[in-house]
């Protein structure tokens, strides 16, 4: 009886863990430079800026006309 408890605790644990997996990206500017990005930006439709997250934990914005793609990693 412990074991399945012990199972389904571990195979919580493991969907808990995954759900919190990011995919990053990579950010193409028109000027050639790339910015990477911890996860796929989104867009402010109000502010005509994409958002998105730096590697060291802080947002970040850019202007959408100078942004050639974005892919995923």
């Amino acid at each position: 009886m412990l074991q399945r408890y012990l199972i389904a605790g571990l195979l919580a644990l493991g969907l808990f863990s995954l759900a919190g997996c990011s995919t990053p990206a990579i950010i193409t500017l028109k000027d050639g430079r790339e910015i990477q990005a911890v996860d796929v930006p989104w867009y402010d439709i109000q502010s005509g800026f994409y958002e998105y997250k730096q590697w060291d934990g802080s947002r970040t914005q850019v202007n959408r006309d100078q942004v050639q793609s974005i892919k995923e990693l």
